[in-house]
């Protein structure tokens, strides 16, 4: 099943992607928030697909190929977290589409799918300190800075957002 926003197609990750996420994951400037910033080898990079697919394979969801014009561009969306209340939301665009708008769309349907289709309540999203572009993202589209954490051997913010909708008061 793929997703559509005004811009974006969200769908399941396939084989097909591991030229993309290999060449996504080895650019510098996408992992320079890691405690390692050591880019991808190709074999992290085919794990690391490996793990996303197995995702959707056990929850029937997960994190999406994110396309644009036709090509992928990315992928992000929300996964179970092991470590903390809720669902994890992650994403990562290739660095020539930073600055679109693109990051914000992906967070508004991912937060519209985990409500509507998951029926979840809380969403999180582990955010380093330095990277404040993408904390702006998850701030503009309604998520709160919870408190710090440590991943991964570094220091991380928690934000979180409640999805559950609000229901009106209408009387007849």
């Amino acid at each position: 099943m793929v997703r559509h926003t005004q811009r974006l197609s969200l769908r399941m990750p396939e084989d097909r992607d591991l030229a993309f996420v290999t060449s996504l994951f080895a650019r510098p400037e996408l992992v320079a928030h890691r405690p390692d910033p050591t880019p991808d080898s190709p074999e992290e990079s085919a794990r690391r697909l490996s793990r996303d697919r197995a995702h959707w394979r056990v929850h029937g969801f997960g994190r999406w190929t994110i396309e644009a014009e036709g090509r992928p561009i990315g992928f992000g969306g929300v996964t179970v977290s092991k470590e903390f209340e809720g669902l994890n939301l992650s994403y990562h665009l290739h660095p020539d589409c930073w600055g679109r708008g693109y990051a914000t769309e992906l967070v508004k349907e991912a937060l519209a799918f985990s409500r509507d289709d998951l029926l979840a309540e809380r969403v999180i999203g582990l955010v380093r300190p330095v990277n404040v572009a993408s904390r702006r993202v998850l701030e503009k589209c309604g998520f709160d800075f919870e408190r710090e954490v440590m991943l991964h051997g570094a220091p991380t913010h928690l934000l979180s957002c409640r999805t559950t909708r609000v229901s009106s008061n209408i009387v007849e």
